[in-house]
């Protein structure tokens, strides 16, 4: 990210600042790789040091499926159920030691408590609904498309516009950040990058809640939940800089390369993880040499797994795709367009699919979340 600054910060920082009734301001170093990357200096009106644990943790662990088969998958993912508290609602589908791929739909917003999780990273992908992010950072509205994301450690609350919401969510164990190969050597995205800054939205409205009382969070670390009570209200900021901040991008900003033949899936990443990519398939138009054949071809992921999120549109590739379909195609077999496809495609000029995708250079192991909405006949829609 690049650098951002809200509300009133000092002129140089580990400084005295002091309030108007002549108190210190209490100074608050943000960062998530040590000293070592990027960071944010905070001032709160109170200090962020007094919390209070109660209750005793409880594990939310991803229940895994180990069934040895090695065979392409599909979750129907609009199968999972809403749940009007947002944290029971998050069910972890596919994981591993970098990453979980996590589907959730909550129907109510998180008034009476807030969230952090220190495990990990986090990247909403908001396929249904609308609402605001707050953080201590400010408030972050988001829509139908966005991408949000959210640095470990961050504490917010999600308020929703409605009770309909579907999120993809991905944790991941290292930084989520813009790929190396679209930034210039001093952060700023290259020109032939398919999106720049102008498309990144940023905490815009800073709110300081200089309140105390008696606050309760969650935090998540090391697949447990703690129960936190804050004797300040924690978005009590009143101004801070940096460059590490949660903030959106919608897919539809997300600008398609294109050529006269097929183009791998590296053109469309829009995210890196710790051994994984983040990718976007947007409405774009197709491969124009006069023998272009639009549908892509059979190839063999050895290396990864490969995972589609289908949002909306026509998929000339696959066949009785559904909106919140989740794909798995393991790394060691091939895969590509289901029969009929590849001849269907030829001669058209544009697709208007969306989907996200996840590559993982490590398997991904099935939760029993996943097992319970998975088509056990997906592997055979290449023979029929």
């Amino acid at each position: 990210m690049h650098y951002h600054t809200l509300g009133q910060i000092p002129h140089k920082r580990h400084i005295q600042y002091r309030k108007p009734n002549g108190e210190l301001y209490h100074e608050e170093l943000f960062s998530t790789e040590g000293f070592n990357d990027n960071y944010s200096l905070l001032y709160h009106c109170n200090a962020p040091t007094q919390i209070v644990q109660v209750g005793d943790p409880y594990s939310i662990a991803p229940k895994t499926v180990h069934d040895k088969q090695l065979k392409h998958r599909c979750l129907k993912g609009f199968n999972v159920e809403p749940e009007e508290d947002y944290l029971r609602s998050r069910k972890p589908m596919l994981v591993n030691s970098d990453c979980r791929i996590i589907l959730a739909a909550p129907t109510k917003s998180m008034t009476d408590y807030f969230f952090k999780n220190a495990d990990a990273d986090e990247m909403f992908f908001i396929h249904e609904g609308s609402g605001r992010l707050h953080t201590m950072y400010g408030v972050l509205p988001f829509s139908y498309g966005d991408y949000l994301v959210i640095p470990r450690g961050t504490t917010y609350q999600l308020h929703f516009d409605g009770p309909n919401n579907r999120l993809l969510i991905v944790e991941s164990m290292g930084p989520i950040t813009t790929p190396k190969r679209y930034r210039t050597a001093f952060g700023q995205l290259h020109e032939h990058s398919p999106f720049c800054e102008r498309d990144i939205r940023k905490p815009m409205e800073l709110v300081t809640n200089d309140e105390k009382g008696d606050y309760l969070f969650y935090i998540k670390k090391q697949d447990n939940i703690y129960p936190y009570h804050y004797l300040n209200h924690p978005f009590d900021v009143v101004g801070w800089d940096g460059y590490l901040y949660p903030y959106a991008f919608s897919i539809f900003n997300f600008e398609p390369i294109t050529g006269r033949v097929h183009l791998p899936p590296p053109i469309h990443q829009t995210f890196d993880g710790h051994q994984f990519v983040i990718c976007s398939f947007v409405p774009r138009m197709y491969d124009y040499h006069p023998l272009a054949i639009p549908a892509p071809y059979n190839h063999s992921n050895i290396d990864s797994d490969e995972v589609l999120y289908y949002v909306d549109g026509d998929f000339m590739s696959r066949k009785h795709v559904e909106k919140g379909m989740i794909t798995l195609h393991p790394g060691g077999i091939p895969h590509g367009p289901h029969p009929g496809t590849v001849e269907k495609s030829i001669g058209k000029k544009e697709t208007h699919e969306l989907a996200v995708m996840i590559d993982t250079f490590k398997p991904l192991l099935m939760t029993e979340y996943a097992a319970g909405i998975e088509d056990p006949e997906y592997y055979r829609s290449w023979i029929s």
